[in-house]
């Protein structure tokens, strides 16, 4: 593949950098990336994934725009309140980049439906709003050898990180399931909407590492914006969090 013309241009600053260069656009082009939810985490990572050049994304979420929705999920607009927001968010994405294909998948996924929808995408981001999600995800991700870039949120604090255990790194599954635990047990704020526009901003943003260049946050560590302890699920890295939406 080569590039055109118009996109030296648009992604000249990633070409000029040692760790991208043409070679690491180019498979950012050639790229398929999975955002499950495009609420409070989806909603940024999807205009930088398609400002960045991603070739092919995938956006997953059965939900309908919300006046409320708009204080923090900046992929979406007052005007398309009601709409489903994979179209919302699929109209934001074609202004910053026509040049990216987005595939809207309007539904929630469970053991039924995302394995085949996982199967064809190169990497999953975890943006969802609820526990039985996250360790739906962990075991397919794991099972079909895909890499998984998981964030979550509560009110004020974030976590990120990384994981491809399949490759025999220490790191093991993104969210351990407690014995005898359930979403149930887990607090409201935790799985609901009980976030600040600001939380976790970081988390958003940097989940653009899975080009050529490293990413700061290594497999099966976690980067933490915040001090407090008290979010939500247990993951590998000894932290806790809740979850992004």
């Amino acid at each position: 593949m080569e590039l055109t013309e118009e996109q030296f241009q648009r992604y000249a600053r990633h070409l000029i950098l040692d760790e991208v260069g043409e070679e690491g656009q180019v498979r950012l082009l050639s790229s398929r990336v999975l955002v499950v939810g495009a609420g409070g985490l989806g909603s940024p990572l999807l205009l930088y994934l398609a400002a960045a050049g991603v070739g092919t994304l995938g956006i997953t979420d059965a939900d309908r725009v919300d006046l409320t929705n708009l204080q923090r999920q900046i992929v979406h607009a007052t005007d398309r309140i009601g709409a489903l927001k994979v179209d919302s968010a699929r109209q934001t994405l074609a202004a910053v980049n026509p040049g990216v294909r987005v595939e809207t998948h309007p539904l929630r996924l469970g053991p039924d439906n995302a394995e085949a929808l996982i199967g064809s995408y190169d990497l999953v981001a975890d943006g969802s709003d609820n526990f039985e999600t996250r360790y739906l995800l962990t075991d397919l991700c794991y099972r079909l050898e895909k890499p998984l870039v998981a964030a979550a949120l509560s009110p004020f604090e974030g976590q990120l990180s990384s994981f491809r255990p399949y490759l025999g790194l220490a790191a093991g599954p993104v969210i351990v399931r407690k014995v005898g635990a359930a979403a149930a047990d887990v607090p409201d704020r935790l799985q609901g909407d009980h976030v600040a526009a600001p939380a976790g901003a970081s988390s958003r943003t940097r989940k653009l590492g899975i080009g050529p260049a490293s990413s700061t946050i290594g497999h099966g560590r976690a980067l933490v914006s915040g001090s407090s302890s008290a979010m939500g699920c247990a993951g590998p890295a000894g932290g806790v969090m809740g979850c992004g939406c």
